[in-house]
């Protein structure tokens, strides 16, 4: 470390929205914050679908003002069997009413989010952005240094990754990552359509996996296809409108005529589990700790919850004179961490098995137990509860309030 070097209590790599959120939060909770990410425009066209506390989060963050009338609300989730099999499920709506909810959610395009979260950076106190990228990070016994692109260091107490799956920082602090490919691809793309959706979600069960049509602002709706690689890369090589009249067909004409709008995006689906949460002065969100396939809408809602627990861990820590970089600070945040991203992992994975698996038991159980989710209200209303987070969670932290 050398005399140019700026000391900050947390520095944030990375600039995607649970970076971003993380930086927004950490500042706000009292500590000298530095983000390291530069500024660029959001070109991916993905949604996503922002549930339960993730809204709750944004509104604390002052960034869901900034964008809420660009996103549309999810009042119904409605599942369809559309597999062709021999053993079917029954369709099944979840109706946020039904928990006397007015919304489960909102779907926005990230690009938008992303918009908001950088607006709102700008006018965080505590929180100085440095328009560069880290080259390396190094953990000490007292102090983590980036070194940046530009030539330029920083360190800190404690280093958020937010970089990503390819995460530098989380290569620094020596975690290993289990990956395991799904033999699977997601197209995403929007559309615009003839009827409107009323703010109803649609998502198709396939024999290779799921397709969801999730509202837009207006006759729009976002489109996530989750099918094998060779299938994904034959839609992605169509043409506009052989793409709109496949979603069409894909959808059983429930939104009328479509339109495929501009841009689509191919990606693998696999699911990576860090063998730590946090580590020698890193403390992992988003991407860099967790990555699934896009089923539920679990993964940015998941790392929105990283930032929210490390943002609230750090604020206690400071307020109580500890260093947030310790060992002990970590192991709270991994701690705290840990079941939701493992409990959520598992459900995420069982449930695509089961929809891939020919195995007529297996497709038994799993007609039986939509079946049961759909006939027996209490059980529906405690899927729809648990779906949009852990109760548990509310729990723990109504009695840490009440310490």
């Amino acid at each position: 470390m050398n005399e140019n070097t700026s000391t900050y209590d947390v520095a944030v790599v990375g600039a995607g929205p649970a970076g971003l959120s993380a930086a927004i939060a950490i500042a706000q909770s009292g500590a000298r914050t530095a983000l390291i990410a530069r500024r660029s425009l959001y070109a991916d066209n993905r949604t996503t679908a922002l549930l339960g506390s993730s809204i709750d989060f944004l509104e604390a963050l002052e960034v869901w003002p900034l964008c809420q009338n660009q996103a549309a609300a999810l009042l119904t989730m409605r599942l369809v069997d559309d597999t062709g099999r021999l053993i079917r499920a029954p369709e099944v709506r979840f109706s946020s009413g039904e928990i006397g909810l007015d919304v489960f959610g909102y779907n926005i395009e990230n690009r938008i989010l992303v918009a908001a979260l950088e607006a709102r950076t700008a006018t965080v106190s505590n929180l100085t952005r440095f328009e560069d990228e880290a080259a390396a990070v190094k953990p000490s016994e007292d102090l983590a240094t980036i070194e940046l692109m530009g030539g330029r260091s920083i360190a800190a107490r404690l280093v958020v990754g937010a970089d990503g799956r390819h995460s530098l920082c989380r290569e620094a602090a020596g975690i290993t990552v289990r990956r395991r490919e799904l033999q699977q691809a997601a197209l995403t793309f929007n559309v615009s359509h003839s009827r409107p959706h009323h703010n109803i979600s649609t998502e198709f069960h396939t024999s290779h996996g799921p397709c969801v049509f999730v509202p837009l602002p207006g006759n729009r709706s976002s489109v996530v296809w989750v099918s094998e690689p060779k299938e994904a890369d034959r839609l992605m090589a169509l043409s506009d409108q052989e793409l709109s009249d496949a979603a069409e067909a894909r959808s059983h004409s429930i939104l009328g005529k479509m339109e495929a709008e501009p841009g689509r995006n191919r990606f693998p689906l696999a699911i990576e589990q860090p063998a730590k949460f946090a580590n020698a002065r890193v403390a992992l969100v988003g991407d860099a700790a967790h990555v699934l396939p896009p089923i539920g809408a679990q993964g940015l809602n998941m790392g929105l919850r990283d930032a929210a627990d490390l943002a609230e861990i750090v604020g206690k820590a400071l307020t109580g004179g500890e260093d947030p970089g310790s060992a002990a600070v970590l192991g709270r945040y991994a701690a705290a961490r840990r079941p939701d991203i493992m409990s959520r992992t598992f459900v995420v994975d069982m449930a695509n098995r089961s929809l891939l698996s020919a195995f007529l038991p297996m497709q038994s159980l799993r007609a039986a137990g939509l079946h049961l989710i759909g006939a027996f209200g209490p059980l529906r209303r405690l899927a729809m509860r648990e779906g949009l987070a852990p109760s548990w969670r509310a729990k723990e932290k109504r009695a840490a309030r009440s310490e």
